[in-house]
């Protein structure tokens, strides 16, 4: 059977795809072995360039650094959802006084970069009489890029919902509010899932650029670390011991994500089945 997008691959298709797979896999497994070849040849792999892990005093300010990203992270990620939600409901009403303003605060902190708002928000808001101070910076910086964003994300997973969902809940008397609430929203954000937590994992990396103004994050410390000379500059094994945190807690946060959506399927699927095994009360024949 065809599907939407393509035709299902016949024999020879899959042949061939089979034989693409593999040679792809060949020459990544090729270009894996160099890489880790030439850090071999390159004394990368040394007990000295890897010392530095076994002094206390580097793994707590390691640890240090990470919570310095996981907070502005945490709080990045919960002002922009919430910046994006108000502001998608604002670009959503049917009020052209909240609808036209609320359109360009996301147009426009969407196309400034995100390094040119913390820039602004460090060095040039002082000049205005205002001291948000690295950690705020950085924060207000990824929720105001990101939030826009995500602004973005929610306005299109509303809309991606057929228009009959809408309709039928006005059919029945419910305001927009309510609409919204119980209807379009519950089904909306199991769209909108896989894009807003892309977003979050960009969110997570994008807290890297808080190191240009001296954020003291993971970026900022690996840099610092990996110069020094008594430690012999161990660049590449803290930058690859910083990159396996920074996967680590993306690939925690896709896990979450799909435990979330797993979680409300199991509960939506109960509510189904609950009515259909709820036992039927016997009437008497006289009645």
């Amino acid at each position: 059977m065809s599907s939407v997008l393509f035709d299902t691959p016949g024999p020879r298709a899959r042949v061939r795809n089979r034989l693409i797979s593999v040679v792809s896999a060949v020459v990544v497994l090729a270009l894996l072995g160099y890489v880790v070849l030439r850090f071999y040849a390159t004394g990368q792999f040394d007990a000295s360039k890897w010392e530095w892990l076994l002094y206390e005093q580097i793994q707590l300010e390691l640890l240090g650094a990470l919570w310095n990203t996981v907070r502005a992270f945490l709080m990045g990620a919960v002002l922009a959802l919430a910046f994006g939600a108000v502001f998608a409901l604002g670009r959503l009403s049917d009020h052209a006084w909240i609808r036209v303003p609320c359109t360009a605060i996301v147009e426009v902190f969407r196309a400034i970069p995100l390094v040119i708002l913390i820039f602004f928000l460090y060095y040039a808001a002082p000049g205005l009489g205002v001291n948000f101070g690295q950690y705020w910076s950085v924060v207000l910086g990824l929720t105001l890029y990101n939030g826009s964003v995500l602004a973005e994300v929610f306005r299109a997973g509303v809309n991606a919902l057929p228009a009959g969902q809408s309709e039928a809940a006005y059919s029945i008397g419910m305001r927009k509010s309510q609409v919204m609430r119980n209807v379009v929203l519950p089904q909306a954000v199991r769209v909108m899932l896989p894009a807003i937590v892309s977003q979050l994992v960009v969110l997570l990396k994008d807290s890297a650029l808080g190191f240009l103004i001296t954020y003291q994050e993971l970026l900022y410390y690996a840099r610092y670390l990996g110069g020094i000379p008594t430690l012999d500059r161990p660049i590449i094994p803290v930058s690859l011991v910083v990159a396996a945190i920074y996967i680590s807690i993306c690939l925690l946060l896709t896990w979450f994500a799909n435990y979330l959506d797993k979680r409300n399927r199991r509960t939506k699927k109960t509510k189904q089945i609950a009515p259909a095994t709820t036992p039927l009360t016997e009437t008497p024949l006289g009645d």
